[in-house]
């Protein structure tokens, strides 16, 4: 199964998905922030990144950047949680420009998750 770095500054979504994901038996490492986040993945890359789009200090947009510039096979899922609609396409798709493969809006379907990772995660 997959290793996964997840990222996101709210504790529950981390907790919930983190659960969800060694459920379905992939190894999951969680970050609270950007700078967190960038920082584990430099000292052990993962298979795959899942990052929220809003977070403090260094947001998932920079996060994207920053990654994709420094090693550009990383794998990226985006989310976001904002519900204003227009400003949620316009972060999906400045993602999907910076690398994201796939973005979702929270809340998740744990089911459509699982399946964007069986097919951007290697077996």
């Amino acid at each position: 199964m997959a290793r996964i770095l997840f990222i996101d500054d709210d504790v529950q979504t981390l907790d919930l998905f983190g659960q969800i994901l060694e459920g379905a038996g992939h190894e999951v490492i969680r970050a609270r922030d950007g700078v967190t986040g960038i920082a584990l993945y430099r000292e052990n890359p993962t298979d795959l990144i899942i990052t929220d789009i809003m977070m403090p200090v260094k947001d998932g947009m920079e996060v994207i950047n920053e990654l994709k510039r420094d090693f550009p096979q990383a794998k990226i899922i985006a989310i976001s949680g904002t519900d204003r609609e227009v400003r949620r396409e316009f972060f999906f798709d400045v993602s999907r420009i910076l690398g994201a493969k796939r973005t979702f809006h929270k809340p998740i379907d744990p089911v459509e998750l699982l399946q964007a990772i069986r097919d951007l995660a290697p077996d």
